[in-house]
């Protein structure tokens, strides 16, 4: 009976479902990009590791002004030596220094960020040889010119050649390839991780980057890879002792370092895009209350025409019930066709989006079935008025009505 109402006007009928298909098709595809960008997050968290601390000299201030960190080279190789010495919970420790660079090879030129590290980086930073081999400790020591290669710097130099044992030049300094890096993709603040370049640190300072003049061994950073990532405050708390010990600081001086968690940072970006996301998935429900609305409305129109066939079937022996239980179920059945409708849109709206933008979209089957659940639960809530309604009408009122 309900079906055979609906399609008695079927215009009217998809108008009412359009709202409710716009509303579910919209929370759908915000929440999936959403849950894509999650998954996202998360998989840079393991990219990263999750168990890492960043360390950095603590930018040097002149008149209430910061001058930046390279006006106080306090953070040294020994200081990564010191902490990969004397803490338990530390796996490795890596010192390292960056630069923005110019590679040449041929007729091909690419600017990118160079590293100049230490064996111990790839430990730390989780990085695997995709093809050729590591810098060897030996390489380390001599300054070799000796360099590896992120993945989207080797397809935009050699492209489809291998690069292994070719010769670039970096700086105008030659280089030969003896590696190149496993892909990472992008990091969590958008920054592509294969968009990069690694050499011994020694070679690095000597021919690229240059020596402090205050402090011959200073680095940039310092990168620590943490044992447990359940110990990472410990751990953190460890590596302020060891540094102020290194850098004999008094107890009323403050840190001339800085520390980061890489993963809490990220976690933190996590944080704000679920915060973004549910912003977004609100005001797309917005919607749906403008669909539970004319449900409302159109089931109040079909009372109204209907009201001798209502009288009619009360006089016959319907209860109140019999016909609020009629009107409920159209209005039901409005709202789970269009949520199952707005289902089917959604999600190939964030796939599309997915595929145009270049976003990730993740659709799960409990997000499908709130959804539906949500569609249905406004079908009856909207359309309790006019099935109340409908129920208290008076038999002779109504078979007199014209």
């Amino acid at each position: 009976m309900a079906f055979r109402a609906l399609r008695a006007h079927p215009l009217r009928t998809a108008l009412t479902t359009l709202g409710i298909v716009i509303g579910v098709a919209a929370v759908i595809t915000m929440v999936a990009l959403g849950a894509g960008a999650r998954e996202r997050v998360a998989e840079q968290i393991e990219s990263m590791g999750a168990n890492l601390v960043l360390v950095w000299a603590r930018p040097a201030v002149a008149g209430g002004v910061r001058l930046g960190a390279v006006t106080q080279p306090t953070v040294t190789e020994a200081d990564a030596w010191a902490i990969q010495r004397d803490i338990p919970l530390v796996t490795a420790a890596a010192p390292f220094t960056s630069a923005r660079v110019g590679l040449i090879h041929g007729s091909q030129n690419w600017i990118t960020v160079l590293q100049a590290i230490t064996p111990e980086f790839l430990v730390v930073g989780e990085w695997d040889i995709a093809a050729g081999r590591e810098i060897a400790p030996g390489e380390l020591e001599t300054g070799a010119k000796v360099i590896l290669l992120g993945g989207a710097v080797a397809d935009r130099l050699f492209g489809e050649t291998d690069p292994i044992g070719q010769g670039i030049r970096v700086n105008n300094v030659p280089f030969r390839v003896i590696g190149v890096l496993e892909r990472k993709g992008q990091s969590a603040w958008g920054q592509d991780q294969d968009d990069v370049v690694l050499v011994p640190l020694s070679t690095g300072r000597r021919n690229i980057i240059g020596r402090n003049p205050a402090t011959a061994r200073a680095v940039g950073s310092i990168s620590v890879k943490v044992t447990d990532p359940q110990m990472l405050p410990a751990a953190m708390t460890e590596i302020r002792a060891v540094l102020r010990q290194q850098h004999r600081l008094q107890p009323d001086q403050e840190d001339d370092f800085v520390m980061h968690d890489l993963a809490e940072m990220t976690r933190a970006q996590a944080s704000a895009s679920n915060v973004l996301s549910m912003l977004l998935a609100a005001i797309a429900s917005v919607s749906l209350l403008s669909g539970g609305v004319g449900i409302m409305n159109i089931m109040l129109v079909s009372v109204r025409e209907r009201t001798r066939e209502i009288g009619l079937r009360i006089a016959v022996g319907a209860r109140g019930r019999d016909i609020l239980a009629q009107f409920l179920v159209e209005a039901l059945a409005l709202s789970i066709l269009g949520g199952l409708i707005g289902v089917g849109v959604g999600v190939g709206a964030a796939y599309t989006l997915s595929y145009l933008a270049t976003w990730r979209a993740l659709v799960e089957l409990h997000m499908v079935l709130a959804a539906v659940a949500i569609a249905a639960a406004l079908g009856i809530a909207f359309g309790i008025y006019p099935a109340h309604r409908a129920a208290r009408l008076n038999p002779i009122d109504a078979l007199r009505y014209e």
